[in-house]
Protein backbone atom coordinates (compact mmCIF):
# COMPACT_ATOMS: atom_id res chain seq x y z
CA UNK A 1 0.00 0.00 0.00
CA UNK A 2 1.22 3.50 -0.85
CA UNK A 3 2.88 5.61 1.98
CA UNK A 4 -0.05 7.85 1.62
CA UNK A 5 -2.46 5.50 2.60
CA UNK A 6 -0.26 3.73 5.41
CA UNK A 7 -0.19 7.13 7.01
CA UNK A 8 -3.89 7.73 6.98
CA UNK A 9 -4.64 3.92 8.18
CA UNK A 10 -1.81 4.79 10.82
CA UNK A 11 -3.61 8.24 11.85
CA UNK A 12 -6.70 6.78 12.11
CA UNK A 13 -5.15 3.35 13.92
CA UNK A 14 -3.94 5.96 16.62
CA UNK A 15 -6.99 7.53 16.72
CA UNK A 16 -8.89 4.43 17.52
CA UNK A 17 -6.30 3.34 20.12
CA UNK A 18 -7.30 6.90 21.59
CA UNK A 19 -10.75 6.47 21.80
CA UNK A 20 -11.05 3.28 23.31
CA UNK A 21 -9.06 4.29 26.10
CA UNK A 22 -11.52 7.37 26.52
CA UNK A 23 -14.43 7.46 28.83
CA UNK A 24 -18.27 7.39 26.97
CA UNK A 25 -20.21 10.35 26.72
CA UNK A 26 -23.08 9.00 25.13
CA UNK A 27 -25.80 9.92 27.45
CA UNK A 28 -28.89 10.16 25.34
CA UNK A 29 -29.76 13.73 26.26
CA UNK A 30 -33.78 13.30 25.00
CA UNK A 31 -35.38 15.85 27.01
CA UNK A 32 -37.02 18.33 24.83
CA UNK A 33 -37.82 16.22 21.95
CA UNK A 34 -40.87 14.90 20.89
CA UNK A 35 -42.91 14.32 17.40
CA UNK A 36 -44.51 16.94 16.13
CA UNK A 37 -42.19 19.62 17.35
CA UNK A 38 -43.08 22.24 14.94
CA UNK A 39 -46.75 21.57 14.59
CA UNK A 40 -47.59 24.81 16.12
CA UNK A 41 -43.97 27.12 15.68
CA UNK A 42 -43.84 25.77 11.81
CA UNK A 43 -46.30 24.10 10.83
CA UNK A 44 -45.09 23.46 7.41
CA UNK A 45 -41.22 22.63 8.67
CA UNK A 46 -41.19 18.74 7.58
CA UNK A 47 -43.27 19.19 4.73
CA UNK A 48 -40.85 21.44 3.19
CA UNK A 49 -38.00 19.25 4.04
CA UNK A 50 -39.23 16.53 2.42
CA UNK A 51 -40.03 18.19 -0.86
CA UNK A 52 -36.20 19.53 -1.07
CA UNK A 53 -35.18 15.87 -0.37
CA UNK A 54 -37.63 14.03 -3.00
CA UNK A 55 -36.29 16.89 -5.41
CA UNK A 56 -32.68 16.08 -5.11
CA UNK A 57 -33.25 12.37 -5.03
CA UNK A 58 -35.27 12.28 -7.98
CA UNK A 59 -32.61 13.62 -9.77
CA UNK A 60 -29.83 11.44 -8.35
CA UNK A 61 -30.61 8.17 -5.76
CA UNK A 62 -27.00 8.81 -3.99
CA UNK A 63 -28.43 11.66 -2.53
CA UNK A 64 -29.88 9.50 -0.13
CA UNK A 65 -27.06 7.60 0.75
CA UNK A 66 -25.74 11.02 1.27
CA UNK A 67 -27.87 12.49 3.85
CA UNK A 68 -28.50 9.23 5.96
CA UNK A 69 -24.56 9.34 6.12
CA UNK A 70 -24.38 12.69 6.84
CA UNK A 71 -26.63 12.32 9.75
CA UNK A 72 -24.76 9.18 11.25
CA UNK A 73 -21.60 11.55 10.87
CA UNK A 74 -23.00 14.05 13.11
CA UNK A 75 -24.32 12.25 15.47
CA UNK A 76 -21.24 10.41 16.23
CA UNK A 77 -19.43 13.15 16.78
CA UNK A 78 -20.92 15.79 19.20
CA UNK A 79 -24.22 14.28 19.27
CA UNK A 80 -26.89 15.66 16.62
CA UNK A 81 -26.31 19.02 16.83
CA UNK A 82 -24.89 19.64 13.14
CA UNK A 83 -21.43 20.40 14.00
CA UNK A 84 -20.90 18.37 10.16
CA UNK A 85 -22.71 21.14 8.36
CA UNK A 86 -20.32 23.68 9.76
CA UNK A 87 -17.52 24.84 7.17
CA UNK A 88 -14.21 26.27 8.69
CA UNK A 89 -10.63 25.10 7.78
CA UNK A 90 -10.42 23.09 10.92
CA UNK A 91 -14.22 22.36 10.71
CA UNK A 92 -15.76 18.47 11.03
CA UNK A 93 -15.45 18.63 6.91
CA UNK A 94 -12.16 18.35 6.42
CA UNK A 95 -11.34 15.50 8.52
CA UNK A 96 -10.07 12.42 6.95
CA UNK A 97 -12.99 10.13 6.95
CA UNK A 98 -15.19 13.15 5.60
CA UNK A 99 -13.36 15.25 3.20
CA UNK A 100 -14.36 15.18 -0.59
CA UNK A 101 -16.78 12.09 0.82
CA UNK A 102 -19.51 14.07 2.45
CA UNK A 103 -22.28 14.98 0.55
CA UNK A 104 -26.11 16.37 0.67
CA UNK A 105 -25.49 19.92 2.04
CA UNK A 106 -26.87 21.61 -1.01
CA UNK A 107 -29.91 20.14 0.20
CA UNK A 108 -30.15 20.89 4.01
CA UNK A 109 -29.20 24.49 2.71
CA UNK A 110 -32.49 24.76 0.14
CA UNK A 111 -34.58 23.49 2.88
CA UNK A 112 -33.34 25.66 5.21
CA UNK A 113 -33.38 28.80 2.91
CA UNK A 114 -37.19 28.38 2.71
CA UNK A 115 -37.41 27.69 6.31
CA UNK A 116 -36.16 30.96 7.38
CA UNK A 117 -38.00 32.56 5.31
CA UNK A 118 -41.71 30.53 6.09
CA UNK A 119 -40.24 30.35 9.64
CA UNK A 120 -37.38 32.47 10.67
CA UNK A 121 -34.86 31.71 13.87
CA UNK A 122 -37.44 28.59 13.97
CA UNK A 123 -36.01 24.91 12.54
CA UNK A 124 -32.38 23.79 13.59
CA UNK A 125 -30.15 22.50 10.92
CA UNK A 126 -30.15 19.59 13.00
CA UNK A 127 -33.78 18.65 13.11
CA UNK A 128 -33.69 19.41 9.28
CA UNK A 129 -30.52 16.67 8.81
CA UNK A 130 -32.46 14.31 11.13
CA UNK A 131 -35.26 15.32 8.79
CA UNK A 132 -33.55 14.48 5.81
CA UNK A 133 -32.02 11.44 6.36
CA UNK A 134 -35.51 10.02 7.40
CA UNK A 135 -37.24 11.45 4.45
CA UNK A 136 -34.17 9.77 2.28
CA UNK A 137 -34.84 5.84 3.87
CA UNK A 138 -38.32 6.66 3.13
CA UNK A 139 -37.77 7.84 -0.72
CA UNK A 140 -35.21 4.98 -1.37
CA UNK A 141 -36.43 1.89 1.20
CA UNK A 142 -39.64 2.70 1.99
CA UNK A 143 -39.11 3.03 5.36
CA UNK A 144 -40.89 5.53 7.21
CA UNK A 145 -40.52 6.67 10.84
CA UNK A 146 -41.69 9.37 13.31
CA UNK A 147 -38.22 11.85 14.19
CA UNK A 148 -38.81 13.04 17.45
CA UNK A 149 -37.78 17.29 16.89
CA UNK A 150 -36.35 20.01 19.25
CA UNK A 151 -32.69 19.44 18.58
CA UNK A 152 -30.61 22.97 18.95
CA UNK A 153 -26.90 23.79 16.58
CA UNK A 154 -23.80 22.98 18.05
CA UNK A 155 -21.78 26.21 17.79
CA UNK A 156 -18.35 24.09 17.40
CA UNK A 157 -16.82 21.18 15.02
CA UNK A 158 -13.20 20.58 14.97
CA UNK A 159 -11.38 18.40 12.73
CA UNK A 160 -10.07 15.36 15.63
CA UNK A 161 -13.40 15.14 16.50
CA UNK A 162 -14.12 13.07 13.72
CA UNK A 163 -11.29 10.54 14.21
CA UNK A 164 -12.05 10.09 17.68
CA UNK A 165 -15.08 9.65 17.42
CA UNK A 166 -15.91 7.82 13.64
CA UNK A 167 -15.48 4.16 13.19
CA UNK A 168 -12.65 3.26 10.21
CA UNK A 169 -13.92 0.49 7.67
CA UNK A 170 -10.76 -1.60 9.17
CA UNK A 171 -12.53 -1.90 12.09
CA UNK A 172 -13.22 -5.36 13.53
CA UNK A 173 -16.56 -6.83 15.25
CA UNK A 174 -15.18 -5.75 18.78
CA UNK A 175 -14.37 -2.52 17.93
CA UNK A 176 -17.31 -1.57 16.05
CA UNK A 177 -19.70 -2.99 19.20
CA UNK A 178 -17.40 -0.86 21.71
CA UNK A 179 -17.32 1.99 19.55
CA UNK A 180 -21.32 1.33 19.29
CA UNK A 181 -21.72 1.00 22.78
CA UNK A 182 -19.94 4.26 23.77
CA UNK A 183 -23.16 6.15 22.02
CA UNK A 184 -25.26 4.10 23.36
CA UNK A 185 -25.93 1.60 20.77
CA UNK A 186 -26.96 -2.17 20.99
CA UNK A 187 -24.97 -4.66 19.23
CA UNK A 188 -27.89 -5.57 17.44
CA UNK A 189 -28.63 -1.96 16.76
CA UNK A 190 -25.11 -1.42 15.13
CA UNK A 191 -25.26 -4.44 12.72
CA UNK A 192 -28.62 -3.07 11.52
CA UNK A 193 -27.39 0.28 11.21
CA UNK A 194 -24.81 -0.94 9.01
CA UNK A 195 -27.71 -1.98 6.46
CA UNK A 196 -27.09 1.62 5.52
CA UNK A 197 -24.55 0.37 3.24
CA UNK A 198 -26.84 -1.25 0.82
CA UNK A 199 -26.73 2.42 -1.07
CA UNK A 200 -24.47 4.59 -1.81
CA UNK A 201 -20.78 4.39 -3.23
CA UNK A 202 -17.09 3.90 -2.08
CA UNK A 203 -14.16 5.01 -3.00
CA UNK A 204 -10.96 2.84 -3.81
CA UNK A 205 -8.65 4.14 -1.36
CA UNK A 206 -11.24 2.97 1.11
CA UNK A 207 -10.50 -0.44 0.66
CA UNK A 208 -7.64 -0.82 -1.25
CA UNK A 209 -5.97 -2.72 1.46
CA UNK A 210 -8.76 -5.75 0.90
CA UNK A 211 -7.48 -5.79 -2.54
CA UNK A 212 -3.07 -5.07 -3.00
CA UNK A 213 -0.61 -6.46 -2.33
CA UNK A 214 -2.78 -9.44 -1.36
CA UNK A 215 -6.46 -10.24 -1.54
CA UNK A 216 -8.18 -10.55 1.76
CA UNK A 217 -9.16 -14.25 2.11
CA UNK A 218 -12.54 -13.36 3.29
CA UNK A 219 -13.56 -11.20 0.11
CA UNK A 220 -15.07 -13.14 -2.89
CA UNK A 221 -12.17 -13.81 -5.24
CA UNK A 222 -14.34 -13.18 -8.13
CA UNK A 223 -15.88 -9.72 -6.90
CA UNK A 224 -12.05 -9.48 -6.36
CA UNK A 225 -11.36 -9.33 -9.85
CA UNK A 226 -13.82 -6.80 -10.24
CA UNK A 227 -12.41 -4.53 -7.70
CA UNK A 228 -9.38 -4.28 -9.28
CA UNK A 229 -10.23 -3.83 -12.37
CA UNK A 230 -11.89 -0.95 -11.39
CA UNK A 231 -8.83 0.21 -8.36
CA UNK A 232 -5.60 0.70 -9.70
CA UNK A 233 -3.04 -0.82 -6.91
CA UNK A 234 -1.18 1.93 -5.04
CA UNK A 235 1.35 4.13 -5.77
CA UNK A 236 4.57 3.02 -4.32
CA UNK A 237 6.28 5.67 -2.59
CA UNK A 238 3.61 8.10 -3.31
CA UNK A 239 3.69 11.56 -1.36
CA UNK A 240 0.39 13.04 -2.01
CA UNK A 241 -3.32 11.65 -2.37
CA UNK A 242 -3.58 9.61 -6.06
CA UNK A 243 -4.47 11.06 -8.87
CA UNK A 244 -7.19 8.92 -9.42
CA UNK A 245 -9.48 7.35 -7.01
CA UNK A 246 -12.83 5.68 -8.21
CA UNK A 247 -15.65 4.93 -6.99
CA UNK A 248 -17.68 1.78 -6.69
CA UNK A 249 -21.57 1.05 -5.82
CA UNK A 250 -21.45 -0.97 -1.94
CA UNK A 251 -24.39 -3.25 -3.12
CA UNK A 252 -23.88 -4.85 -6.24
CA UNK A 253 -27.37 -5.93 -6.23
CA UNK A 254 -30.06 -3.17 -5.56
CA UNK A 255 -27.59 -0.12 -5.30
CA UNK A 256 -30.29 2.70 -5.15
CA UNK A 257 -32.44 0.24 -2.90
CA UNK A 258 -32.43 0.82 1.00
CA UNK A 259 -33.21 -2.96 1.59
CA UNK A 260 -31.45 -5.97 3.55
CA UNK A 261 -29.71 -7.49 0.30
CA UNK A 262 -26.65 -6.05 1.88
CA UNK A 263 -26.61 -8.89 4.24
CA UNK A 264 -27.14 -11.85 1.37
CA UNK A 265 -23.83 -9.71 0.05
CA UNK A 266 -22.43 -10.49 3.25
CA UNK A 267 -23.43 -14.45 3.30
CA UNK A 268 -21.26 -14.26 -0.43
CA UNK A 269 -18.38 -12.56 0.85
CA UNK A 270 -18.93 -9.71 -0.88
CA UNK A 271 -18.86 -6.71 2.05
CA UNK A 272 -16.71 -4.23 0.68
CA UNK A 273 -15.47 -2.67 3.52
CA UNK A 274 -13.94 -5.14 6.55
CA UNK A 275 -15.98 -3.24 8.77
CA UNK A 276 -19.10 -5.11 6.80
CA UNK A 277 -17.72 -8.44 6.21
CA UNK A 278 -16.82 -9.43 9.41
CA UNK A 279 -20.35 -8.82 10.58
CA UNK A 280 -20.57 -12.15 9.08
CA UNK A 281 -17.34 -13.79 9.65
CA UNK A 282 -17.63 -13.01 13.53
CA UNK A 283 -19.31 -14.81 15.82
CA UNK A 284 -20.67 -12.23 17.67
CA UNK A 285 -22.42 -10.74 15.02
CA UNK A 286 -22.83 -13.05 12.36
CA UNK A 287 -26.50 -14.51 13.87
CA UNK A 288 -27.67 -11.40 13.35
CA UNK A 289 -26.44 -10.79 10.28
CA UNK A 290 -28.63 -14.02 9.10
CA UNK A 291 -31.49 -12.88 10.68
CA UNK A 292 -31.32 -9.30 9.21
CA UNK A 293 -31.09 -11.44 5.75
CA UNK A 294 -34.01 -13.55 6.57
CA UNK A 295 -36.75 -11.49 7.10
CA UNK A 296 -36.89 -7.82 5.62
CA UNK A 297 -39.68 -6.08 6.93
CA UNK A 298 -38.04 -6.94 10.79
CA UNK A 299 -34.67 -5.51 9.41
CA UNK A 300 -36.86 -2.52 8.18
CA UNK A 301 -38.40 -1.95 11.54
CA UNK A 302 -35.30 -2.36 13.60
CA UNK A 303 -33.92 -0.10 11.14
CA UNK A 304 -35.83 2.90 11.43
CA UNK A 305 -36.43 2.03 15.22
CA UNK A 306 -31.90 2.53 15.44
CA UNK A 307 -32.25 6.00 13.86
CA UNK A 308 -34.31 7.13 16.16
CA UNK A 309 -32.31 5.99 18.75
CA UNK A 310 -29.36 7.04 17.03
CA UNK A 311 -30.82 10.64 16.08
CA UNK A 312 -30.86 11.31 20.35
CA UNK A 313 -27.57 10.77 20.48
CA UNK A 314 -26.04 13.79 22.69
CA UNK A 315 -28.26 16.49 21.60
CA UNK A 316 -28.79 20.05 22.78
CA UNK A 317 -32.09 21.20 23.66
CA UNK A 318 -34.20 23.86 25.42
CA UNK A 319 -33.27 27.60 25.27
CA UNK A 320 -30.02 27.41 27.23
CA UNK A 321 -28.54 25.06 24.96
CA UNK A 322 -27.30 25.48 21.57
CA UNK A 323 -28.61 27.99 19.27
CA UNK A 324 -30.80 28.21 15.75
CA UNK A 325 -28.59 28.78 13.28
CA UNK A 326 -29.56 31.27 10.57
CA UNK A 327 -27.09 29.75 8.11
CA UNK A 328 -26.53 26.08 8.73
CA UNK A 329 -22.78 26.97 7.58
CA UNK A 330 -22.42 29.08 10.24
CA UNK A 331 -22.64 29.70 13.57
CA UNK A 332 -25.03 33.46 14.37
Amino acid sequence: MASTNKAVIGLLFLSCLVLLVSVSSAANSTTGLKVGFYRKSCPPAEAIVQKYVNKFVFRNPGFAAGLIRLHFHDCFVRGCDASVLLDGANSEKQSIPNRGSLRGFEIIDAAKAELEIRCPGIVSCADILAFAARDSAWRVGDIFYEVPAGRRDGNESNTLDPLLNLPPPFFNATQLRDNFARKGLTLDEMVTLSGAHSIGIAHCTSFNGRLYPTVDPTLDPNYAVFLRNICPAPVANATGPPSVNPTVNQDTITPKRLDNLYYELLKQKKGLFTSDQVLMTSTLTSKIVLKNAQNSPVWAKKFAAAMVKMGKIDVLTGTLQGEIRENCRLVN
